[in-house]
């Protein structure tokens, strides 16, 4: 199947997607002998593809699940020069995390080379849930518990309802599921209900376990994981279990429309519009209409 010439390149481990088309502007990529240019298609399975030299084959998709140990960040290069997930995988493919988890989160993380099923596993309205096991510094009272069992607000957008489960009698450590992905979103929850977070390791992953993987190792996940975990993304899809997701968008257009972007004019009336009274009656009809809408 035809693809962007330098998405092959990149899948194909040659470089990243931006230095990829690079080495296509300079002249140093051939499709079936003849120069590529910005913007060519080619099928890796049967167009004869040269980078510097270098054949360029179809990539086979892998699939990894890390235990990521705290003080690695979870990105392909690091500006700062931190350690990243990548130091702890060693394959020919050029692979990228899937999400992310905290520099000071261990845990399940997910690797691989396959867009497709990154999309899924990651982009919120697939609602795939992660399990969490918490420490906390202060037992987790049962009202807070209460809380985050409703959902919480965050940033003035409220959190969809957390699964709780008690696991010591002080209730000091607990594991949290959730399916939501923003930034440090499990310890920001428990923040808010005075259980402030020790250490936070995330040990489910939809369907997939971290099961007895040692701390900083990484293994191939099996066809049936790949397909137990594609298949609960596409249940997730088919089941319409986006209303979260269609609530927050509505708390956000209310949140803007409450800070008075809704109640500005039209552009298209032009800028003598405060001077007409009928221009100015139909500005605030629209404004009516968008509040109630």
């Amino acid at each position: 199947m035809k693809q962007r010439l330098h998405k092959i390149l990149a899948s194909g481990g040659i470089a990243s997607l931006r230095k990829s088309e690079q080495l296509i502007a300079e002249g140093r990529v051939t499709v079936n002998g003849k120069t590529a240019v910005i913007g060519d298609f080619a099928d890796p399975d049967t167009d004869d593809i040269v980078a510097d030299g270098n054949q360029i084959a179809a990539q086979q998709k892998r699939y990894l699940v890390l235990n990521k140990p705290t003080g690695y960040v979870t990105t392909v290069t690091d500006p700062h020069g931190r350690p990243t997930v990548m130091d702890l995988v060693d394959v020919y493919e050029r692979i990228y995390p899937v999400g992310r988890l905290d520099v000071d989160t261990a845990g399940l993380l997910l690797l691989t080379n396959d867009g497709g099923f990154s999309q899924k596993m990651a982009h919120p309205s697939y609602e795939i849930e992660k399990t969490y096991l918490a420490e906390l510094s202060q037992p987790l009272s049962e009202e807070g518990q209460a809380v985050l069992e409703r959902g919480i607000k965050l940033d003035d957008v409220p959190t969809a309802p957390a699964k709780i489960s008690i696991v010591s009698r002080r209730r000091r450590r607990i594991e949290i599921t959730i399916h939501e992905g923003r930034n440090r979103i499990v310890r920001r929850m428990l923040d808010l209900v005075d259980a402030p977070v020790v250490k936070l390791r995330r040990i489910r992953f939809g369907t997939l376990a971290l099961d007895d993987l040692p701390k900083g190792a990484a293994r191939d996940l099996t066809f049936k994981e790949v397909e137990s975990l594609m298949s609960l993304a596409t249940e997730s899809k088919r089941n319409g279990r986006r209303g979260y997701w269609r609530r927050r968008g509505a708390s956000q257009s209310r949140k803007k429309r409450r800070s008075g972007g809704a109640n500005r004019a039209p552009r298209s009336l032009g800028p003598n519009a405060s001077k007409n009274s009928h221009v100015r009656k139909s500005a605030r009809s629209l404004s009516r209409y968008r509040a109630q809408s």
